[in-house]
């Protein structure tokens, strides 16, 4: 261990007078590697410098490592804006054989108290960090996961994210160990190879046409179903009115009924009655009364009527009496205005 002593204080002076400043942003941190050290021993100073600060050292003897400790973006697409030029998205298999490639995007950022680990056997910057352990860890998982997966299924989102963080947390189980973290997988844009991609479009259209076609039977099943109930209703309106009618016509008939019945009833009283009043009438007539009464109405029959007696005795009998001559006898005594004589 170097240990300073009086005369090593020009030196150090000299040192001094020499530093320079070494600056971190308001997302940096920064490490300190010491290729000379007077007071310990060479190699990278364990402390942190942390952002925002400015900080001043000697050069030559010095070596500054700034990492951006922020949120970082690997973008791995086919297009414009990826991390390379050209295709760099995520090429592999579906699990029943077609060729797919998706577009990936990473969002990961550097643990700050892992830098100096980092610094030693990762990389001396973040995009060295990104090329040599973000990047080829995130693809190889990436694929182990989507390539489970069957090619329809790609077009079901909700598969595709659950897929993403699985591959999330895989990748850190690797990674935070080595200082990174995942935050993000976003899955982009995919595409099957050509001959594919018609078959999904046609068997898209097929599925679609399928669809209107279910839609318009049902259509159709709903609309018999409105006119079954409507003539469902129209029958039991109907029904209802006849039942109607037929009760009406059965208290019409009914009342009919007790009047007829009432009637007979009076009728049959009446009759009653009279029958009673003869039967009465009948049993006063057999008696005495009933005698004189009988008198009475033949004298009262009789009443202005010539009355002629004939013998019943003596010569004359009555059952040789020749009647014809006997009425002559009297029709011309009559016409000549003669009494009529009595016997």
């Amino acid at each position: 261990m170097f240990s300073p002593t009086i005369r090593h204080l020009p030196v150090l002076l000299l040192l001094a007078a020499g530093c320079l400043p070494h600056d971190t942003g308001s997302t940096e941190v920064g490490i300190r590697t010491a290729k000379v050290s007077l007071f310990g021993d060479a190699g990278v100073v364990k402390d942190i410098y942390p952002s925002g600060g400015t900080f001043f050292f000697a050069p030559f003897v010095n070596d500054w490592h700034v990492y951006d400790i922020g949120l970082q973006n690997l973008a791995m697409t086919r297009g414009a804006g990826g991390a390379r030029e050209g295709d760099d998205s995520l090429h592999f298999k579906t699990h029943d054989g077609n060729d797919i490639s998706v577009d990936v995007t990473v969002a990961w950022h550097i643990d700050p108290a892992k830098v100096v680990y980092i610094l030693q056997f990762v990389g001396a910057t973040n995009q060295s960090v990104e090329e040599q352990l973000v990047r080829p860890v995130t693809r190889t998982v990436l694929r182990d996961l989507l390539n489970e997966l069957r090619s329809e299924q790609y077009y079901d989102a909700t598969i595709r994210f659950a897929k993403a963080e699985l591959a999330r947390q895989a990748c850190n189980h690797y990674l935070e160990p080595e200082g990174v973290s995942i935050d993000q997988v976003l899955l982009g844009e995919h595409k099957f190879n050509p001959a594919y991609e018609q078959v999904i479009r046609d068997k898209t259209v097929a599925e679609q046409e399928a669809a209107r076609l279910r839609s318009e039977s049902e259509a159709a099943r709903e609309q018999r179903r409105r006119e079954l109930e409507q003539a469902k209703g129209e029958v039991n309106t109907l029904i209802e009115e006849a039942r109607g009618e037929a009760a009406k016509r059965q208290l019409s008939a009914d009342a009919a009924y007790f009047g007829r019945q009432r009637e007979s009833e009076a009728l049959l009283a009446e009759a009653r009655a009279k029958a009673e009043g003869l039967k009465a009438q009948a049993k006063a007539l057999s008696g005495t009364g009933g005698r004189n009464m009988v008198k009475l109405q033949v004298a009262e029959a009789l009443r202005g009527k010539p009355i002629v007696f004939m013998p019943a005795g003596g010569g004359s009998d009555l059952r040789t009496t020749n009647m014809n001559q006997l009425l002559e006898h009297f029709g011309a005594l009559a016409v000549a205005g003669k009494d009529v004589p009595v016997p």
